[in-house]
Parts: structure tokens; sequence; C-alpha cells
């Protein structure tokens, strides 16, 4: 019993590797370049391909744009500034990657597997081996979430020290201050769902949706609107990419950076949006769930439709991806639609108005919930 959980364990953190980390972050790159594309009236990624006979190639729409990256980064010289702190300067992608993928740990991706069960329709009452699709269910859900992202900061604010450039240092103090601002409203948008949830797990907010059959972005549309613009911004991500602003910083605090220290702080903004999104799905679009699918199979009019288990947990693996993807489209388009801000104007919307809003927002769930039992 105990190698199934260990296999099981090692498949889970396998399936969020390869699947989020390795697949996921290299076709996001080349969708934010293709989307980009799209809006701007041009071709795109188009030049990279698979060469066949004859002198031609198989162009695949640009597919193979971030594996030439990959490579390019891999080969290209990691250059270091002659008086920047050497070990502090490999050490900050390090920083900015490992948490975003730590993140990953609490998301649930789909209901409960039952392992005895998994070839045939899950009966009322099913027994023996339970398996999670999530790698590990913490007592503090959401909060392990919020203390491993937020030591992401700190490898911002290390590149901008360690590499003896002053647009660097620059950059590194930017990041620093909005993304300790943002996420207090992070934090505090969150706490009215917590409240109407009753529960820190991200598996529980799922199933209350579930069980109540409403999405967390009807009951909590407010909620919803200021955690969204605070991952934005603690993503770094147009309109909210002040630490790296090219027009006035270079490229900000990774401005001394290249090969795969560069590829590395390339990679975690992108994980970090994926996290996000998945959180987003969790949190206030029912995860995992359907319409009209449950455990045992469709429930449509009174009318059963049996489905075996693993269909059932594939179906609701592919509804929880499908639900991200279609965030992570909308936040692409976003950078490709509004200005940047100014970091004065960043600094005023996190603390006049998202952070007074979510306070109010929690007042106003609890005085629902204490007045109507919501």
């Amino acid at each position: 019993m105990e190698s199934v959980y260990v296999i099981a364990m090692l498949a889970k953190v396998l399936f969020v590797f390869v699947v989020v980390v390795l697949a996921f972050s290299p076709v996001l790159a080349w969708a934010d370049r293709r989307q980009c594309a799209m809006i701007q009236d041009r071709l795109g990624p188009v030049r990279a391909g698979i060469p066949l006979p004859g002198g031609k190639s198989l162009k695949l729409i640009g597919l193979l744009h971030p594996l030439a990256d990959a490579l390019k980064f891999m080969w290209k010289e990691d250059f270091i500034p002659p008086r920047g702190d050497k070990v502090l300067h490999a050490l900050a992608p390090v920083i900015s990657v490992i948490p975003t993928v730590a993140a990953f740990a609490v998301i649930p991706f789909a209901g409960t597997i039952y392992l005895d069960h998994l070839m045939e329709v899950l009966p009322a009452e099913p027994t023996g081996t339970v398996i999670p699709f999530q790698v590990a269910s913490l007592n503090v859900g959401v909060l392990y979430i919020f203390a491993v992202a937020g030591t992401g900061v700190v490898g911002a604010a290390i590149a901008g020290y360690c590499s003896d450039n002053k647009y660097a240092l620059l950059g590194g103090l930017r990041a620093a201050g909005q993304m300790v601002s943002y996420e207090v409203t992070l934090g505090l948008s969150l706490v009215s769902c917590f409240m109407l949830y009753n529960s820190l797990l991200l598996e529980d907010m799922v199933q209350w949706q579930i069980d109540h059959g409403v999405w967390g972005v009807f009951c909590q549309p407010i909620s919803f609107i200021l955690f969204y613009a605070g991952s934005i911004a603690e993503t770094k991500r147009i309109p909210f990419d002040i630490p790296e602003g090219e027009s006035e910083l270079a490229a900000g605090y990774f401005t001394e950076y290249s090969g795969m220290k560069f590829g590395m702080f390339f990679m975690g903004e992108y994980i970090a949006m994926i996290v996000s999104c998945a959180l987003l799905t969790a949190l206030f679009f029912g995860g995992w769930s359907i319409p009209c699918l449950q455990a045992d199979g469709f429930h449509i009019l009174g009318k059963h439709v049996p489905v075996v288990h693993a269909a059932v947990v594939g179906m609701q693996l592919a509804a929880f991806l499908l639900k991200t993807i279609l965030l992570l489209w909308f936040t692409l388009m976003i950078r490709w639609s509004l200005p940047r801000f100014r970091y004065d104007q960043v600094m005023k919307m996190c603390w006049r108005y998202m952070l007074p809003l979510s306070l109010l927002n929690i007042f106003v769930t609890g005085l629902a919930i204490l007045f109507f039992n919501f």
C-alpha cells in the first residue's frame, strides 16, 4: 500500500513538472508572440521549423520557436558584470523560479481518484485506495501559496542589487515595492472567499462551488476583479511591468542577465502566470467541475448516464486545464491591449483604491453571511 502512494506522489510531481513547467511554459511563450502578431496584424513566429528534403522545412506555425530559444539560452555566453556579486548573480534567477513551481503543490487539478474503481462506474459508497489529484493537501491551503510565492520578490531584488547597474537596481527596487504592495491586496481580496467557502483548502472551495451549483465569480465578483488585477501585478506584466520597463530601464532588474539565467527569469514569469490562472480557476470558476457531471456520470433532466470513473477524472482534468488556458489567453490579450502605468499610478491604484475596496468587500460579505446566512 505504501508503494502505491509513493508511485502516485511521484506521478503527480512528474505531471506538474512535465505538463505544466516543460510543456505549458514554452507553448505559452509561443502563444504570447502569436497573439501579439494577430493583434498587430503581423505574421508572428513562423520561421523555426523541421528541415525536409529538397531544401524545404515544416514550419508548424512557429511552434518550434520555444525550442530554438531554449537552445539559444543554453549556448549563449553567461555574462557577469566585473564588479557584480557572482554568487548572488547566479542565485537570483533560481530564487525567482523555484517558488513559482512549488506553488503548484496545493492546486487540485481534478477530483479524488479511487484506484479500486478506476475502470468501472463509481458506486455510491466507494472504498479502497483514495488518491487526491494534487501533490499535497495542506491544512493551510491558499496561505501556502502566498508564503511560497512571496519569496519570488527576493530574486528580483537580489538581481537588481548584484548587477552593478543603476537601471537594474531601480528595477529591483520597483519590483520589491510593487510586489510587496500588491501581496497585501491579494491576501485581503481572498479573505471574503475564505468567509464564504469556510475553508482554506482549495479542494474544499471547489467542492463548495459544485455543491451549491454556482461559481465563485458570481458570488464574489469584486474579489475576483481585485485578485485578478493583483495577480497580473505580481507577475510583472503589462500594464504593471514597471520593474522591467524597456523604455525607462533598458530591461530592468535583469538587464545584466544572459543565457540560461535570463531564460530562468523568462520562464519564471510564464510559470507565475500559470499558477495565478490555475488558482483563479479553482477559486472562482469551479475548478474541475463540469455542468451535469458528477462522480458517477452525467445527470441530465433526471436521467443518469453512467461514465467510467477513469473517464470522469479525465474529463475533470480537461475541464480544469481548459478553464486555465482561457484565462491565460485573456491575460495575454491584456498585455497587448493596455499601456504601461507610471510607477506612482501603480502604487496609487493599490493603496488608494484596491486595498480599501478589498476591506469594504470583506465588510459586505460579513454582513451578508450574518443576516442572510449566505
